[in-house]
């Protein structure tokens, strides 16, 4: 298990709905809102960087609808945005890892400027590279490639040894937002490696946990039978060419259970499964993603799921840090003794506002008066308030990485 969260700190400015942002990450963080507060944004960012890295940043915008519905929205001159992660490789190294993106004319975009900088276990830079008007310098002390003004840096600055575990790492993410319709056609077969965001090679990941690892497998099956009790088991099977899943479940009067293929599965049962083996699909494993983001794992399931889930959730962050979004009570609920691990999301005047949840709540859920699920109810969990000012008067940019090359 690492004590410590691969992804330790967050700063965000003008990335869609977020204006500024800078929020610290545990091994298990929960973004709370209303809908359309902005949490779908946060994770959002997260995966532009993954994005821009995997394809190319023309890609990850372009897949977003433009530079411009990607930088926050302005009425004057429009936003750049940027993103800064501060990830912890190793016991023994950090890196701190940023870029800004300038939108052009006729929809063009270029990278400002990006930088990062490893830190190793005592304080000292290690290796950094950054990138400032199309120049790119290193100070490692050796001619390094020409920047792009249209790519990541970082994807050419991985063919040095120095570079290649943060690239490795920031490609480690996997954001999930589980489709159970697509769920429930008959797929196309894969190697199963690694769940695909909407789920739609869940048949093949099943089929690979069971020849790899029989006895994850089964952990998932153990947490399944707990969330939708009538599960009594599940496996692949295949049709002609393609593939699906097959459930048997338990029907009042009949002595064996019944087979039932996905597309006959509720939305609720196939995104319990979907959940349970995206968050613990490669526990154990040296390759084990780094970061599963989960958007609303409570959508379509019994509110009395909500502790199973949790409990599935915390094994899992044992192996991967999780981050979810939620906008569901019984699910807070779950948060009672751990506040650190949430974290309030609020809209005002169209910006999304992130921040521990307020002293007020705080004491309020510490003192017993109030759980955090009834606060919610309530409309009454808030950001904490000087928490927002303070990240107001941040300062955002190159100049803010406080080494210098």
């Amino acid at each position: 298990m690492h004590s410590e969260p691969f992804l330790e700190r967050v700063r965000i400015r003008n990335y869609k709905s977020i204006g500024c942002c800078d929020v610290r990450m545990g091994r298990f963080t929960a973004l709370v809102g209303r809908n359309g507060s902005g949490k779908s944004n946060f994770l959002d960012a997260l995966r532009f960087v993954s994005d821009g890295l995997q394809t190319s940043l023309d890609h990850a915008i372009r897949a977003r609808g433009g530079v411009n519905e990607v930088r926050r929205r302005s009425t004057g001159h429009p936003h750049n945005f940027e993103i800064r992660l501060f990830l912890n490789l190793s016991p023994a190294e950090f890196a701190d890892y940023g870029f800004e993106i300038a939108g052009q004319e006729k929809g063009g975009f270029a990278v400002k400027w990006e930088r990062l900088r490893i830190v190793k276990g005592n304080g000292s830079t290690a290796a950094e590279f950054y990138v400032r008007d199309g120049q790119a310098k290193s100070s490692l002390g050796m001619n390094i490639p020409p920047a792009s003004a249209d790519r990541l840096y970082l994807v050419t600055a991985a063919g040095l040894p120095e570079f290649r575990a943060t690239y490795d790492a920031l490609l480690s993410m996997g954001f999930y937002n589980l489709n159970p319709e697509q769920m429930k056609e008959n797929q196309i077969p894969d190697a199963g490696e690694l769940l695909r965001r909407d789920g739609s090679n869940i048949a093949s990941v099943v089929a690979r946990l069971n020849d790899d690892r029989p006895e994850l497998k089964q952990r998932i099956g153990e947490y399944l039978r707990v969330i939708v009790p009538d599960v009594a088991s599940f496996d692949r099977v295949a049709l002609g060419a393609r593939e699906t899943l097959v459930f048997h479940q338990q029907v009042k009067g009949s002595k064996h259970p019944w087979k039932f293929h996905a597309a006959s599965m509720s939305d609720g049962t196939l995104r319990a499964l979907g959940i349970l083996v995206a968050s613990m699909q490669l526990s154990g494993r040296k390759d084990a993603i780094r970061l599963t983001g989960i958007e609303e794992p409570e959508t379509a399931l019994h509110p009395a799921a909500a502790e199973a889930l949790m409990s599935a959730l915390r094994e899992a962050a044992e192996n991967t840090q999780i981050v979810i979004t939620t906008h569901s009570p019984d699910l807070l609920d779950e948060f009672d003794q751990d506040q650190d691990e949430l974290l309030v999301v609020r809209s005002e005047a169209g910006l999304t506002l992130i921040a521990r949840a307020s002293e007020l709540n705080r004491d309020a859920i510490k003192d017993h008066l109030y759980s955090p699920g009834e606060l919610l109810r309530m409309d009454q969990l808030e950001p904490d308030r000087e928490d927002i000012e303070r990240q107001k008067t941040l300062d955002f940019g190159f100049e803010a990485f406080e080494a210098s090359v």
